[in-house]
This record gives C-alpha cells, structure tokens and sequence, in this order.
C-alpha cells in the first residue's frame, strides 16, 4: 500500500452505525471504536489533515421517529444529540490512540463540545488535531450527509470521503443482488438521476454546485482510508464528468 499522501485535507463522513459494527445495530460496540481510531490515527500520522462528521442512526433516527408519529423537528433534534454521544465517544477513542482532537458542534453545549466556528476548526486542523464534528448543520430537516458536504466545503476539504457498508455505488443493491454492478466513476447528475441510495441527495447537488468530489467505499475494509488519501483508485468517484 502506498505510503505518500496525495490528499492533505479530508472530510469523512461517517455513519453512526459504524460505531455499533453491526447493520442495523444500536449503540457503541468498543472493539470496532477502536478499529476505526486505530485506522483515522494512521491516516493522520501521515500528514493528512481530517475532519469528521458523525451520524446518529445507531442510537435515534430523526426519519424513523417521525414516521412513527412524532414531530420532525423535535424527532431530528433528538437525532442530533444522539451525533453527540458517537462524538464524544470518537473523541475518546482516538485520544486513547493518541491522536489529539476536537469535538465542535452545532448546537451549542459547552460542557462536551466547542461551539462550530469555522476559523477555529480551521485552525485546529492546522495543529495537526482531528477536528469532529457534531449535531449536524443545527438544523431540523437536514441529514448528517448534508452537514458533512457543508462541512467538507467550509473547511476546504480536498475529498469528502463517505465511508459507507458497501463498497462503492452500484447500479441496484448489492445486498438483494447478485450480480449488481459498482461505477468506478459516477456523475452528480447520474447520482442524482439514478436516485442512488448510498448518499442523500441534497448533499450530493451541494456537491455539485461547489465542485466537491465525493468518494464512496466500504468502512469495513480495513486500510480504505488510508488507500483513498493515497491515491488508490477505492470504491466510487462521483465528480462532474462521472464516466
């Protein structure tokens, strides 16, 4: 694996289900934290410059509780605390790793977290710190998705990397298909037009209006991190030009 960063700045995007290591699953399981830790501290010894945005789907889904009745502002708010908690407990992991970090959010709870301000994460990044980012965009009706392409542009990040359960965008869904096909290279407009699943779509047209690209691979495959800054053709590119 080469060893030559040719990304210096990243935003990764990942889920909270990530964190529970199982589809589906709930809560926090810490053998898989600290797989995940060990992998960012890795990617950060080299060089590169990340920042992290976290789901919550592991502990509240802000789409699911309104489905089943409550208000969706106060069911996505939920969501966002639930961001909290996989923050605090990224946080803890990768210190534990060595790796020194910052949990900032945009909602304001200065006990846990600093508050988002661009010019500091910024300058945290600077620092060599892992800077993670939590609650969202502090607003009702976005996903963490759209949080991390508004994130991802505002901190001028190289890549928004979406580390998904799959290992790229397919053309149906792998898990019910078995011969489904992965795009190495994949268009906005494609992405949008195809409905692809694996993102949401608002952040993938503010991707596209700011000229973002996003790659798609699998978490589970220990080192796709690592091989993504470095250049390794993983998982699926969605830029403008697509094929």
């Amino acid at each position: 694996m080469a060893e030559t960063p040719v990304l210096r700045r990243i935003l990764l995007k990942l889920s909270g289900e990530a964190l529970c290591g199982v589809p589906g699953g709930f809560g926090v399981r810490p053998e898989t934290l600290r797989d995940i830790s060990e992998e960012i501290a890795e990617v950060q010894s080299l060089g590169v410059e990340i920042g992290v945005v976290i789901g919550g789907g592991n502990i509240f889904r802000g789409l699911k509780g309104s489905a089943s009745g409550m208000d969706r502002t106060s069911a996505d708010y939920m969501g966002m605390l639930a961001t909290v908690i996989n923050g605090i407990a990224l946080q803890d992991g990768l210190e534990k790793v060595g790796v020194d970090t910052r949990l900032m959010s945009a909602l304001e709870i200065r006990q846990v977290a600093e508050p988002y301000i661009r010019r500091r994460a910024i300058r945290h990044l600077e620092k060599g710190r892992v800077v993670i980012f939590v609650s969202g965009t502090g607003n009702p009706f976005f996903s963490t998705d759209t949080a991390a392409a508004l994130r991802a542009m505002e901190i001028q990040a190289e890549t928004l990397c979406k580390a998904t359960k799959v290992q790229g965008v397919y053309d149906r869904d792998p898990e019910k298909y078995e011969g489904a096909h992965m795009y190495r290279r994949l268009s906005y407009d494609r992405f949008l037009t195809d409905r692809v699943k694996v993102m949401d779509s608002t952040a993938v047209a503010l991707c596209r209006e700011n000229e973002m690209p996003i790659r798609v691979f699998a978490l589970s495959s220990r080192g796709n991190i690592k091989r993504v800054v470095c250049g390794e053709d993983v998982g699926t590119l969605v830029t403008e030009e697509g094929d």
